[in-house]
């Protein structure tokens, strides 16, 4: 097992599924200590299990972060559990519960209950990490973001407003605690392959989302490994950006390009 997070112990949200999930895999295959959290006790141990079976070191701590009570919590959990925390990973959003669409036509709770959990949920979960980075003198936040907050996306107000938020409070972090040794960071993946949703994708349909890319599809893996490297000591001098994990799909559309 590589050694590149020995000795680190690193939290990421949202992990019971998909991009959580691999991004808490990729961790631990690289030596760190992961606290794996979400909603779902069963999905989170799951993945804890197929963790600890691959040799890695996990722990499930159940967390809502709509529920604002829950940051300093789950943060204390990880330091009590692992006796430290090193990286924050900001990957965990809205379950859906909540509609969204163009500003005119969303409903004031399901606006709430968007920005509450995609981004106040992740700012209030950073001030309660920052009280241990800044205390160690060092630390590493990465925030997952999406495309749509800087290309937009039709009739998802809400969501583009939260991670365009998102983005914002990064560069903010970044700026306030660089002088305490903290970084913070942004990735902003594209349209994902996913094992589900694209099980039955045809060839026409892979064709044409292909042709909105510059490169091949992007997968878990790649945005994965892009955030290992943003909270990685060969990242050290980089702090403040949004790094896009989209195929070039965030500088254009590859189809337009013809």
């Amino acid at each position: 097992m590589s050694a590149r997070f020995t000795d680190r112990v690193v939290l990421v949200t949202g992990a019971g599924s998909g991009l959580g999930r691999e991004i808490a895999r990729a961790f631990a295959a690289e030596g760190a200590s992961v606290v794996v959290t979400g909603r779902d006790p069963g999905r989170g141990q799951a993945v804890v299990d197929g963790i600890a079976a691959a040799g890695g070191t996990a722990a499930f701590v159940r967390a809502d972060l709509a529920e604002l009570d829950a940051h300093e919590a789950l943060v204390a959990a990880a330091v009590e559990r692992f006796g430290g925390l090193s990286v924050l990973v900001n990957n965990a959003v809205d379950d859906g519960s909540s509609g969204d669409g163009p500003l005119l036509e969303v409903d004031l709770a399901d606006w709430e209950r968007k920005l509450r959990v995609n981004l106040t949920g992740a700012a209030w979960l950073c001030r309660a990490a920052l009280t241990r980075f800044v205390a160690a003198g060092r630390g590493a936040i990465v925030n997952v973001s999406s495309r749509a907050a800087e290309r937009g996306t039709p009739g998802l107000a809400a969501y583009t407003a939260s991670k365009g938020g998102l983005n914002a409070l990064t560069r903010s972090i970044a700026i306030d605690y660089a002088a305490a040794g903290v970084r913070c960071n942004s990735v902003t993946p594209g349209y994902i392959l996913h094992e589900d949703r694209d099980r039955d994708l045809d060839d026409a349909r892979r064709a044409r989302i292909q042709g909105m890319h510059l490169t091949r599809l992007v997968t878990a893996t790649d945005v994965a490994l892009a955030v290992l490297y943003l909270a990685s000591r060969e990242a050290e001098t980089i702090t403040g950006i949004d790094l896009p994990v989209s195929g070039g799909s965030t500088t254009a559309r590859g189809l337009t390009l013809g």
